[in-house]
């Protein structure tokens, strides 16, 4: 059987004992009636040489699959293991999610056990995974009595997610699952004339963008032929107004008469939204009449940022261009997308928390210090890649130039990432030369036409004559230490300093140890308590760091967190630590050792404490070594061996 045809059957078997008219079959497909008539005629040659299964027709009402229970979770595996082998728990949820959000039917929980050849208990676990990650989309898990299993939520949510399964796997731009339920031949025609767009308007997209953009074309004509319209679309008409509209009904004109149908005005819209909300590896040149829809509102949030995160950690941010382009380009994509009510996908933010600590927070002030003068709220996904740009930033600004080693970097994650990992190569590497940044298929056209003498990748690839080395996006010290091996050189270790700011604030600062709390507010309540208690903040303080805890969960890793509250409360900086006799959820992550921070800003001391809390953070031996501790006089002894340490 051909791919049509084994869709045409696993249509008739989720709806098997259910009558299904040619017609609904041609529509879903997108072929004749005829075509239906022949392939249905191939489906019973291989059913009654596979299996005991039949189909029965009635004229003038339709199809039906006739099939036993045990039969049937055996075509269906077969059905769905000839392309793909479900070999990992990520690989199941991404097919379960698949076919709850995209299917014309409820799903029982014993035909996924025989699916899956897994006991109920165990798959009820991974559906309870299934049902938080669709929380995030607005979706719900419904289990109906006698139905079955079925997501209950809006159409446009449930498109949003199906879109994003990749996110189930740990990942959020490689979508090769999705892409692998359409014919191939579908997916090419649609990636051509997403080219065609691309070069003539003078965008140049990053690969996650022309993926998205790929999968939600995809989607969109699936559930076109599923008649499942996305219903309204808010500020259509001003949506229609801009160039981006009229490139989308150009592209969908191209489409419509390979694919047989018609798209509706709804999801044209839609697919401008997308486009709109699309991020590009250079900013268009305003020479060939390329300009930003709500241009002034982007360098309004811009400048805005720039300036409060100038104030808030004294680095004179606006002297680097580079960053307000950066900023511009990534803020206009994240304008449409949360104007639009699209979701941020970041699943990077817990490493982002614990790699710039300093950062992070700093931007999280800053965006709620200018929450009422922007247009919408930004979400901690969003503020993670805001502190990326502003840590690209400030290593850039101290940075110094080497010109040995040419190397050239691909990344297929945006203008941000590959400047940070541009910025962190040549801030620990003194003889590098990076020629630029740029996606895998312009790699062979520099190697052609310039001395590489290394390519840094974030995904693989292979080109002749070069050495490539393959890195994670944040580019950890494992990353580095691959650099290093290749170029021979010494890791380029941070300045060292004398001064422990952490220990110094304890001195005089509140040690609870070993405090029994049942939820994460308790503890940063006890803490700012005992603070306010001291005379070293205001009561106000106590409620603002619940509500600073709330925006974003305070953790960095290795079971530590650092909540903090208003600066506006704080009479004398000092920090309260506890250590926790068990360890509590704290956003997600087990936590056991907290510094609530009631620090007032002072450029040096602040940058060293995120320092040293960092440094600490990165080490979960020592920090198991103070948890143990249960006298404040041998628990400060072991925090000042361990700070030493970092010399």
């Amino acid at each position: 059987m051909n791919e049509r045809q084994k869709e045409i059957l696993r249509i008739l078997l989720s709806d098997s004992n259910q009558y299904v008219s040619t017609q609904h079959l041609a529509d879903v497909i997108g072929c004749s009636e005829k075509t239906i008539r022949n392939d249905l005629k191939v489906i019973e040659s291989d059913l009654l040489q596979h299996t005991n299964a039949y189909l029965e027709k009635k004229p003038g009402t339709g199809v039906t699959l006739h099939i036993h229970e045990g039969e049937r979770e055996k075509l269906y595996q077969r059905l769905y293991s000839t392309t793909r082998l479900i070999d990992s728990q990520e690989d199941r949820l991404m097919e379960m999610a698949y076919e709850l959000l995209l299917g014309t039917s409820h799903v029982t929980l014993q035909s996924l056990a025989n699916r899956y050849y897994m006991p109920k208990s165990v798959l009820k676990k991974e559906l309870h995974q299934l049902e938080q990650w669709l929380e995030k989309y607005g979706l719900r898990l419904v289990l109906r009595k006698k139905l079955g299993l079925i997501i209950d939520g809006s159409e446009r949510n449930k498109r949003a997610a199906a879109a994003n399964l990749c996110e189930l796997a740990g990942s959020f731009t490689n979508r090769s699952f999705v892409k692998k339920q359409f014919p191939a031949h579908e997916v090419s025609v649609i990636e051509n004339v997403l080219s065609e767009i691309e070069v003539p308007h003078h965008m140049t997209w990053i690969d996650e963008t022309r993926e998205s953009l790929l999968v939600h074309t995809l989607i969109a004509l699936k559930r076109i032929k599923m008649n499942k319209p996305i219903g309204p679309v808010s500020n259509k008409d001003g949506i229609q107004k801009t160039d981006e509209y009229a490139w989308m009904v150009g592209f969908v004109k191209r489409l419509e008469p390979y694919f047989a149908l018609r798209f509706p005005e709804e999801e044209i819209t839609l697919l401008t939204i997308h486009l709109l909300s699309a991020k590009l590896r250079y900013s268009p040149s305003k020479e060939v009449g390329i300009l930003f829809e709500n241009e002034q509102s982007i360098h309004f949030i811009v400048q805005s940022l720039i300036d409060c995160m100038s104030r808030l950690t004294g680095i004179e941010f606006a002297l680097d261009n580079e960053l307000k382009e950066g900023l511009f380009l990534h803020s206009a994509a994240a304008f449409h997308r949360l104007i639009h009510g699209l979701p941020i996908s970041n699943p990077m933010v817990s490493e982002i928390k614990k790699a710039y600590p300093y950062m992070f927070d700093r931007v999280i002030a800053a965006v709620t210090e200018l929450n009422s003068q922007l247009p919408y709220k930004i979400p901690e996904e969003e503020a993670a890649y805001l502190a990326l740009h502003f840590q690209v930033s400030y290593e850039r600004l101290k940075k110094v130039n080497a010109q040995h080693q040419h190397v050239l970097i691909v990344c297929q994650l945006g203008i941000g990432m590959s400047q940070l990992i541009q910025t962190k190569l040549e801030s620990h590497f003194r003889d590098l030369h990076i020629v630029g940044s740029v996606r895998k298929e312009e790699v062979d056209r520099y190697v052609q036409q310039q001395r590489i003498d290394l390519i840094i990748s974030t995904a693989p690839l292979t080109t002749s004559g070069v050495p490539v080395i393959v890195i994670s996006p944040l580019l950890p010290k494992s990353d580095l230490k691959k650099v290093e091996r290749f170029l021979k050189y010494r890791y380029d270790q941070d300045p060292k300093t004398d001064q422990l700011a952490l220990f110094s604030f304890l001195q005089s600062g509140v040690i609870v140890l070993q405090l029994e709390k049942e939820h994460r507010y308790e503890v940063i309540e006890e803490l700012a308590s005992a603070l306010n208690q001291f005379g070293y903040v205001e009561e106000q303080y106590i409620h603002s760091a619940i509500i600073r805890e709330k925006t974003a969960a305070t953790t960095i890793g290795s079971g530590m967190a650092i909540p903090h509250g208003d600066p506006r409360f704080i009479r004398q900086s000092s920090i309260a630590v506890a250590t926790l006799k068990q360890p509590l959820d704290w956003g997600g992550e087990s936590v056991q050792l907290v510094f609530l921070l009631a620090v007032k800003e002072k450029r040096g001391s602040t940058k060293q404490l995120f320092r040293e809390l960092s440094w600490l953070s990165e080490h979960p031996d020592m920090v198991q070594k103070l948890v143990k501790e249960t006298t404040r006089e041998q628990w400060l002894k072991v925090l000042h061996l361990c700070l030493k340490a970092m010399d």
